[in-house]
């Protein structure tokens, strides 16, 4: 058995090693090295899984350098390098990776049978950075190769355990025998590692197929990401489609008509907004070398992955498994990552995506506005931020946003730089720091960059601050700054807007005393705002009020790990806009009134223990009215070092006193920056507008004189 399975698989697969556990895939943190001993694993209910036996046999650290070299060599021949280290995969991987696959089934097959669907390991997704990271099952769409993934392979990889479903083309395995397959495995792989997550990640009928395994098995930890589920087949074009099959002729030309249109979708996409910003003559010639010619050359990988009978077979197929996966939905308690692309010509994908939300018990929804039905191999797409952003990730039953943290890759850094740097230009923030003899200058000169550091200061209204100080500090001097936020952020309470995923893709956490330890622990640089929610939702008449408690919070932890402390202002609310309905208009009027009363009593109160309107969290959204607007001013006092006073500070009093001492410096630094702004001639947008019409948009505008 061994043998005839050796060459089933090109190197661009790595299969799983055999172990003795129940569990069938490998959780060693050792890559698989190529010269395994293959094997066919065959279950008692004939369901096989390649695998391979590693050698016990330790490798030098020559044989380590060379493998590394040759990956290296593998990854320049096979596609360019971006600045995250990663390989750019094009959709003609997809198709090389499937004819590979579609190679072995020849090889596998014996008469007009290819072998049932199995898993398998792509090589390119690499060694986990962690031994302990969750197992990722990819389920695929209509294709069934396992290789829709092949764009994310060496990102999810280093995160994910990955293993892929393959189900070859002559496979006629009915949807609820895959069901079970599935099943088995995750059970397995819950009997194996019982507090790890499992994640499946399904496309279309895959999605299908996620969502059944999760309704049967409510008892084990899934992770379900989701996109253009199938479970919307009655309401697709494809239902035209059925009869016809049945008296088309078996060319690639009739049979694949709507995936076809995909990639057609997709060109046409580019022609509206060109490549890379590139004119249109230079866009077409791009598309006609990079899409137009490939996707010819490949009409035959298309015929071969589905034949007119496949597409029959999967087509009846996805109708089956919509009925059999509605009939469950209310089974589902997964926690859901519904993904939904904006041109699917396959299915009413975006419409699906909201009847799920409001269906499954625990479901965020995002959508795709400028892609088609194959989501996970369009150039906009990645997977791996997205689950960032929506702060799925972690490798055991409860997440820790700490350790379980991925940071932003550079590229991932660029696009919040890029889509916030319109508040940057309009509002040309001002920068003040504080060095350690007291003096006052421009810029971060006078910020710690090493950790813990711990910044305190005034949450201006809607934290319109946020942005800016982010996004400054990270670009200008280097600091990753995370935000201790409101739980609400992170349990589905608010609006599902770019801007909170942005929150949480740099790093935000729920306020707790278990995070913030954390943070300090790690040497984080860390943002808090001790007035919170009422500090941000404040009324009208209280801009630049602080609404502190009355005992300190942050000191005695900040001592502990000699943590220095950074106090600060940021003035600039009330040169936006002007509150006209705030919480006090609304309670008046009967509609709003029990609109902040459901909104509070869903949202975790932070400030339950305390009393009057400290303790007062309402929840509402105050009508402002915009004003022609002004500029940011941002004053760092000097840090206040907190390092070798512990034990000095476990006393009560001692503590309260420093914590006194950085509310007085916030409000300081506030009413320093509401005097200072006055003199600045650049305060209005009219003003900046006209200096960098001179200058250039790019200078940096002029404020105020220091003292």
């Amino acid at each position: 058995m061994a043998s005839s399975a050796l060459s089933l698989f090109p190197s661009i697969f790595r299969h799983e090693p055999t172990l003795s556990s129940p569990s069938l895939f490998t959780r060693s943190n050792k890559l698989t090295p190529l010269a395994s001993t293959w094997r066919l694993a065959v279950s008692t209910d004939h369901t096989p899984v390649f695998t391979t036996s590693t050698p016990t046999s330790a490798f030098s650290d020559n044989t380590n350098n060379k493998n590394k070299e040759d990956e290296k060599a593998n990854e320049k021949k096979n596609g360019a390098l971006v600045e995250d280290g990663d390989q750019v995969m094009s959709l003609n991987q997809f198709f090389e990776q499937a004819k590979d696959l579609l190679r072995s089934n020849d090889q596998y097959s014996s008469g007009t049978v290819s072998g049932p669907p199995r898993w398998f390991s792509p090589l390119d997704c690499g060694t986990p950075t962690n031994h302990d990271s969750p197992l990722l099952l990819f389920l695929p769409g209509i294709d069934g190769t396992g290789v829709g993934l092949v764009r994310h392979h060496q990102k999810l990889g280093k995160h994910f355990q990955v293993s892929c479903l393959h189900i070859p083309p002559k496979d006629r395995t009915p949807f609820t025998d895959l069901v079970k397959l599935v099943e088995r495995t995750i059970r397995s792989e819950h009997h194996a590692s019982p507090d790890r997550p499992i994640y499946l990640v399904g496309e279309s009928v895959g999605a299908c197929l996620a969502l059944s395994v999760a309704a049967l098995n409510p008892d084990i930890d899934l992770v379900l990401i989701l996109a253009n589920p199938a479970t919307s087949f009655s309401r697709s074009p494809l239902q035209a489609v059925l009869p016809l099959l049945q008296f088309m002729p078996d060319t690639p030309y009739l049979s694949l008509p709507h995936v076809l249109s995909t990639i057609t979708g997709a060109m046409m996409a580019s022609l509206e907004k060109g490549v890379g910003g590139l004119p249109l003559p230079e866009t077409i010639e791009k598309l006609s070398r990079d899409i137009v010619a490939p996707s010819i050359s490949n009409l035959s990988v298309l015929a071969d992955i589905l034949p007119r009978e496949t597409l029959l077979w999967k087509l009846q197929m996805m109708s089956a498994a919509s009925s059999y996966t509605n009939s469950r939905l209310h089974a589902v308690k997964a926690h859901t990552v519904m993904l939904s692309s904006g041109r699917d010509p396959l299915l009413p994908s975006q419409g699906e995506g909201q009847r799920l939300k409001g269906l499954l018990a625990t479901c965020q929804f995002r959508t795709f506005e400028e892609c088609g039905h194959f989501l996970f191999l369009e150039d906009a797409f990645d997977l791996l931020t997205v689950i960032k952003n929506v702060g799925v990730y972690r490798r055991s039953k409860e997440r820790d946003f700490v350790t379980d943290y991925i940071p932003p890759s550079p590229s991932e850094v660029k696009g919040i730089m890029d889509k916030n740097r319109w508040v940057n230009i309009l509002m040309s923030p001002v920068m003040l720091s504080t060095l350690a003899d007291g003096k006052i200058v421009r810029g971060f000169a006078g910020i710690p960059t090493e950790g813990p550091v711990l910044y305190v200061g005034y949450h201006m209204l809607l934290g319109f601050e946020i942005v800016p100080l982010v996004t400054q500090l990270f670009e200008q001097y280097n600091v990753h700054l995370r935000g201790i936020a409101h739980p609400m952020m992170f349990d589905g309470s608010l609006p599902e807007i770019t801007l909170y995923d942005d929150f949480r893709l740099m790093g935000a956490v729920p306020v707790s005393g278990k995070n913030f330890f954390k943070l300090l622990s790690t040497k984080s640089h860390a943002l808090l705002y001790p007035g919170g929610v009422r500090e941000a939702l404040h009324r009208k008449g209280e801009a630049y009020k602080l609404f502190w408690p009355e005992r300190s919070e942050f000191v005695r932890m900040a001592a502990r790990f000699g943590a220095k402390i950074v106090p600060f202002g940021a003035v600039g609310e009330d040169d936006i806009g002007d509150i006209f309905l705030d919480y006090e208009d609304q309670m008046k009027i009967p509609f709003l009134r029990k609109s902040i009363e459901d909104m509070t009593a869903e949202a975790t109160n932070v400030r339950s223990t305390d009393d009057g309107e400290i303790g007062n969290q309402a929840l509402h959204l105050p009508g402002i009215a915009p004003k022609f607007p002004g500029r940011f001013y941002y004053k760092f006092g000097k840090p206040i070092e907190t390092a070798g006073r512990k034990q000095e500070l476990r006393d009560r009093e001692t503590a309260h006193e420093l914590y006194l001492e950085v509310k007085s410096e916030v409000e300081k630094s506030l009413a320093y920056l509401l005097k200072k702004r006055e003199s600045d001639p650049y305060r209005n947008l009219a003003a900046r507008l006209q200096f960098q019409a001179v200058n250039g948009f790019t200078s940096e505008v002029p404020s105020f004189d220091l003292d």
